[in-house]
């Protein structure tokens, strides 16, 4: 796993000054995993964003302040937030205690210091601390698994154990989110319904996991996918799936109170 920082200020293991180009088109914030978020940062006024890529899933409604490495997902932010902070979670530029909640949202897997960041977090938050992550141990369920098993192998070193998580917080609350047909966040389990959607390199580009995919395999996995897509041998296994509301896969809320 890399872990060098980026040209763009990028940190983690993926360089988001390459695969973050449109990001903010492909990657926005889902009403319904919105919903589960918003409610669990509850009546908070002050809020502390790590890792925040383009503003996905920020409230509107209090004092938001954001703090991300990569230059690439800073510029992408809409005109009606806040300009990020150019920091990282393992060194977060406040006082104790600063905030009344904390967020961080698919990002905990890019930080090289997990201990670090979360110790930071807690360090700076006063009320709860909102984690949205994915469980390694629930992503193979998908059926992204026929055709590229390898990916999600390495996405489940990437991706630390829930349990994990939620000991470095002091304990916390752990629930499932369940993923909508129409997520219009297009990380990999948002096309559980969508399979077309893997075929569009700006869709691809966006989910950072295929970026560690050499372009031979993810030749191999074009050819398979469109050719089940064109014989009907995915439908015939999975079009179930194209009219199924929800998906309960392997996205998580971890919660500190």
């Amino acid at each position: 796993m890399r872990s060098e920082q980026f040209s763009d200020g990028s940190a983690g293991d993926t360089n988001y000054g390459e695969v973050g180009i449109d990001y903010a088109r492909y990657r926005q914030p889902d009403p319904g995993i919105a919903h589960h978020i918003l409610a669990a940062i509850g009546d908070a006024h002050t809020v502390l964003n790590v890792g925040s890529g383009a503003g996905s899933y920020e409230p509107r409604d209090c004092k938001v302040i954001a703090v991300e490495p990569s230059a690439t997902m800073r510029a992408q932010r809409p005109l009606d937030l806040p300009d990020a902070i150019d920091a990282v979670a393992e060194h977060l530029p406040f006082p104790d205690l600063s905030f009344d909640a904390a967020m961080a949202t698919s990002t905990v897997h890019q930080w090289p210091d997990l201990p670090a960041g979360i110790g930071e977090l807690v360090r700076v938050t006063r009320g709860p601390i909102v984690i949205l992550t994915s469980d390694p141990a629930a992503l193979h369920r998908y059926w992204l698994a026929d055709y590229l098993p390898e990916i999600l192998d390495i996405e489940a070193r990437r991706f630390p154990a829930i349990d994990t998580i939620a000991s470095l917080l002091g304990g916390a609350e752990i629930r499932d989110v369940p993923i909508p047909l129409t997520c219009t966040d297009g990380f990999e389990e948002a096309y559980y319904g969508r399979p077309e959607m893997f075929l569009d390199p700006g869709s691809q580009r966006a989910i950072s996991i295929w970026s560690f995919l050499s372009p031979e395999a993810n030749a191999r996995f074009m050819r398979h996918l469109t050719a089940d897509l064109e014989s009907g041998a995915w439908d015939r296994k999975y079009g179930h799936l194209r009219t199924q509301p929800t998906f309960n896969g392997a996205l998580r809320l971890i919660i500190r109170p």
